[in-house]
């Protein structure tokens, strides 16, 4: 994530995660340290994983006070160990307790991701099927648990509503039909839109398929089905398999044949891998 996405997208989300944990005072942190003193600590891997969200956790500490210094050892993408020391943290030690917890949060919540979206991918290696995040994202987490899948090895689908037309059930069944939503979507959207639709079984596959759509999107069917799904739609239009896809059962869909992927448990069912900010002392 570059200094220009983070200023221009990340920064008012950091700051009001950040307000959330600090509405007056840091009364804990003014307690015990009335002044400034300079003092560091180090960041410290817990748990085997992939590292992500660096650049997040630095930004808390500098919107804080500038003039934290935070120092890496390590780059986002990178495979980190229990025990390794992966940066440390210079500054007002008033800045370095208040800015902990938020820090942390992001950071462990966008490495687990990552750890979570690698073992998914790495299934994939070899295929030309690419694994796709959804939008069952935490609420203004959305632009980072994004960023993590990409760090993982995954691949972004549409980022919101206004993003690309994807005519799932409720869509059909609002406008009459499988036909009818795909009629309806080509009328309004630019031409420049891709449509894809979510089809539940063969029989709106083969009406999707003479409508025109750009993807299918295979949802909760049967291996035995998508493959038949994948020949029929083959030269006609791009597959994606979505559906309750996890760590656990995603094996049974590598070598089906289909273009994508698509699970929501990169972002709503990853843990976080376990960081800490240990040993602070004066300097």
């Amino acid at each position: 994530m570059n200094n220009i996405t983070m200023k221009m997208n990340a920064d008012e989300l950091i700051m009001q995660a950040l307000r959330e944990d600090i509405t007056s005072e840091d009364i804990t942190t003014n307690s015990v340290m009335r002044h400034y003193q300079a003092g560091e600590v180090d960041l410290i891997c817990k748990q085997d994983g992939v590292i992500a969200g660096l650049g997040v956790f630095k930004r808390v500490f500098e919107l804080l006070d500038e003039k934290t210094e935070v120092i890496f050892y390590c780059q986002d993408g990178d495979n980190v160990k229990k025990g390794e020391k992966i940066g440390l943290v210079r500054g007002d030690i008033r800045v370095l307790l208040s800015g902990e917890r938020t820090a942390l949060n992001y950071l462990q919540r966008m490495s687990g991701i990552a750890t979570y979206t690698r073992e998914i991918a790495k299934l994939f290696e070899g295929t030309k099927t690419k694994l796709l995040d959804t939008r069952k994202t935490t609420p203004n987490m959305r632009i980072f648990e994004k960023y993590s899948v990409k760090v993982g090895g995954g691949y972004n689908h549409r980022y919101n509503l206004s993003d690309g037309i994807l005519l799932k059930d409720n869509h059909i069944g609002a406008a009459g039909g499988v036909k009818e939503a795909i009629m309806m979507a080509k009328e309004y959207a630019p031409f420049v839109r891709k449509i894809e639709i979510e089809v539940e079984n063969l029989d709106m596959l083969a009406q999707a398929l003479e409508a025109g759509a750009d993807i299918i999107m295979l949802d909760n069917m049967s291996v035995e089905d998508m493959r038949k799904a994948v020949e029929l739609c083959r030269g006609k239009a791009e597959t994606e398999c979505s559906g309750n896809v996890t760590r656990e059962n995603v094996a049974r869909l590598v070598d089906i044949g289909v273009d994508y992927v698509s699970s929501g448990a990169l972002t709503h069912s990853s843990p976080i891998l376990d960081l800490s900010l240990k040993n602070l002392h004066a300097i």
